[in-house]
């Protein structure tokens, strides 16, 4: 792989974030000699960021600081600013919060020379901070590497809308006018995606991880996209949905189209709707309403090639003038989805809503029914109980027949088993029943934990399904559990966005204190 003379610049942006951008800076510096610039630009910070990159500047040849003289109130114009400000042959964009892997540029770099493609991508992680969990950004495209003559041979790409997990051709760039929408635009790398496919770039994908997607959830101020409490983030999302489809319309990507709307189903809303329950009721009807609204204008292919849960979601949104089954709605959209009772006596949503049809969902394979299982912990003196109820889904579970169900309880971060408990499952009123007994201060590591869990029920045939149990609200009592060595924990049973059962787990004192802290916090 010849890789010499080509150089890349890395466009670094960033807005009063003095405190990590030194670091991405440092990532970008460190992928070597084929980085031959970093472009830095500041959208006018007023927390010294801007201090920060020239010292850093003044001690590196390589980074340029560019300050703006205004704050564009998004990431699109500072992304601009760097892309006119590029001297080398490509360009990846990298924001001040995140990092570059080592090894990611040069991998990006020998694809796109190998192959001679106007865009490369890789994988991205999402790494949520400070606790290190990681989840791939659509891992499905880089399992194996692959070069795409044009996007439209590979729909799947209209729902790939990063822009800081590929490397650019410059010279593409420019020819097309390709650029990021300006001023304060929330999801301008949706439009600026669907903008280079609509060029019909060719394209390679690698399977090397090129990115590292810092979440801070806690953070005093949210990153614009992560900041979902009010309304207007959702229109600016349905705004910059629009544009993308109205784009590949234009240049006849019908694929493209059917496809970005899929994707708009089953990933934008199903996670909206995950956070409807805890939203207040003007949210929830406005997002109602611009929904249906939007949703009024997808016909009845686009609802057909995305996912069943997706489909019915959309169904009640459009045939419901207002927000209803909220945590019906929620459970559906979890991932694995869960179908929550109760069940009309046909395979509809409900009685009074027939039109929406659940036959995709109830004829699945076994190992993708919407299962629900609730879920109820019972805390004693000298033990834990968890009680299980599984609902059949029209005759579909009772005709596999099930036997047991293995509860595992998993590690929040990496997602480990830490314990596995199989209990079998007895009839009853039109379900099964099933207990099992959990050790709690063996799930503890350190002064505090996340546990998640899990439910796999297996049948007699040998077919199984697994799914996260619903909580049981009952079963969400706080509350102190003695250990072998005569100390104690704090145990919260808690539900999740979605209604999921999960886990907090701390030493009773340090828990005590973690709750007073939140209350006086509120």
């Amino acid at each position: 792989m010849k890789t010499q003379g080509r150089h890349v610049t890395v466009v670094v942006i960033g807005y009063n974030d003095a405190v990590h951008i030194t670091e991405a800076v440092a990532s970008a510096l460190a992928q070597g000699p084929a980085v031959a610039e970093v472009v830095a630009v500041d959208d006018c910070s007023t927390d010294g960021t801007g201090d920060v990159l020239d010292r850093l500047a003044a001690a590196e040849p390589r980074l340029r600081a560019v300050r703006r003289t205004t704050n564009s109130g998004g990431c699109g114009t500072p992304r601009n600013d760097g892309i006119a400000a590029a001297g080398s042959p490509y360009l990846m964009f990298l924001d001040s919060d995140d990092v570059l892997p080592p090894g990611a540029v040069d991998a990006l770099l020998a694809a796109a020379v190998d192959h001679d493609a106007d865009v490369t991508a890789g994988l991205c992680v999402r790494r949520e901070l400070p606790d290190g969990r990681e989840t791939p950004w659509r891992p499905e495209l880089h399992e194996a590497a692959a070069v795409i003559a044009r996007p439209a041979d590979d729909p799947r790409l209209a729902e790939d809308t990063l822009c800081v997990n590929k490397l650019y051709r410059t010279g593409f760039l420019r020819e097309h006018a390709i650029a990021f929408p300006d001023g304060k635009f929330v999801y301008e790398d949706f439009v600026f995606t669907a903008r280079v496919q609509a060029a019909a770039p060719r394209v390679a994908l690698i399977t090397d991880t090129v990115y590292v997607w810092h979440v801070r959830r806690s953070a005093k101020q949210l990153s614009i996209s992560l900041d979902r409490s009010g309304v207007e983030n959702w229109r600016a999302r349905v705004e910059a949905h629009r544009q993308v489809v109205a784009i590949h319309t234009e240049v006849g990507n019908k694929a493209l189209v059917r496809a970005a709307r899929a994707g708009f189903l089953d990933r934008s809303v199903r996670m909206y709707v995950r956070e409807l329950g805890a939203r207040g009721p003007e949210y929830r009807r406005e997002w109602w309403r611009l929904t249906r609204e939007y949703l009024a204008g997808f016909d009845a292919a686009d609802l057909a090639a995305t996912t069943a849960p997706a489909r019915v979601i959309a169904g009640v949104v459009l045939a419901a003038d207002q927000p209803r089954d909220l945590p019906r709605l929620a459970a559906l959209a979890a991932r694995p989805p869960r179908l929550l009772p109760p069940y009309a006596a046909e395979p509809v949503w409900s009685q009074d809503l027939p039109q929406v049809a659940l036959e995709d969902l109830v004829t699945a394979p076994v190992d993708r029914l919407p299962l629900t299982v609730e879920a109820a912990l019972e805390t004693g003196a000298t033990r834990a109980r968890l009680t299980l109820r599984v609902h059949d889904l029209y005759g579909r579970l009772a005709a596999a027949r099930p036997l047991t169900a293995d509860v595992e309880i998993r590690d929040r971060t990496d997602g480990s088993v830490l314990q596995r408990r199989t209990a079998a499952l007895t009839a009853a009123g039109g379900g099964w029943d099933a207990r099992v007994s959990l050790d709690l201060p063996a799930l503890l590591a350190g002064p505090l934990a996340t546990r998640d869990v899990a439910v796999v029920v297996r049948c007699a045939d040998g077919e199984s399904v697994e799914t996260v149990p619903h909580a049981v609200r009952k079963g969400l009592r706080r509350t102190v559990v003695p250990t072998l060595r005569g100390g104690a924990l704090l145990a919260q049973p808690y539900a999740t966005a979605d209604g999921a059962l999960a886990l907090r787990l701390a030493p009773a004192l340090r828990g005590a204190l973690s709750v007073v802290r939140r209350r006086l916090g509120r």
